[in-house]
C-alpha cells in the first residue's frame, strides 16, 4: 500500500478522461476459468447497453451481488483474465479482512440512475 498522497493532477488530466457509470449486476456466478475465485457478471449500464466483468468480489454472497449497483470503467479497453475477458472494470476497494485482491463494490448510497455518469 502507498504510505504517501501521490503527485497532483488536474481533472482534465485524469478523472475527465474516464468514463465511470452506474450499473446494474443483472446476473452473476462463479467463474472457473480464472486463476483465482471470480464471480463473471452481466452488468446493465442502460443506454450503454449489458457489459461482462469478471471480478474478485467473491467475499459477498450471489444474492448481494445480483442486484447490486455499481461503479465501471466503461472506456479502458478489455482485458484478457486466464481464459475469458472482462469488458469493464468494476470499481472496488480492499475487502477486510481478506487476502490482497478480494474486494468489496464501490457503491452509489442510494438507488442511482443506470448510465449515470461519475463526475
Amino acid at each position: 500500500m502507498a504510505s504517501e498522497v501521490k503527485e497532483c493532477v488536474t481533472f482534465e488530466e485524469s478523472l475527465a478522461l474516464l468514463d465511470i457509470r452506474v450499473g446494474r449486476i443483472v446476473a452473476a456466478e462463479p467463474c472457473a476459468a480464472t486463476l483465482k475465485p471470480t464471480y463473471r457478471m452481466v452488468i446493465d449500464f442502460g443506454k450503454f447497453g449489458r457489459r461482462v466483468s469478471y471480478g474478485r468480489f467473491t467475499a459477498h454472497p450471489l444474492d448481494e451481488v445480483i442486484g447490486r449497483l455499481v461503479l465501471a470503467v466503461l472506456n479502458f479497453p478489455p482485458r484478457q483474465m486466464g481464459e475469458v475477458v472482462s469488458e469493464v472494470l468494476v470499481l472496488g476497494v480492499q475487502y477486510p479482512g481478506r487476502d490482497s485482491g478480494e474486494a468489496t463494490f464501490v457503491s452509489p448510497a442510494i438507488n442511482a440512475k443506470i448510465g449515470s455518469k461519475l463526475f
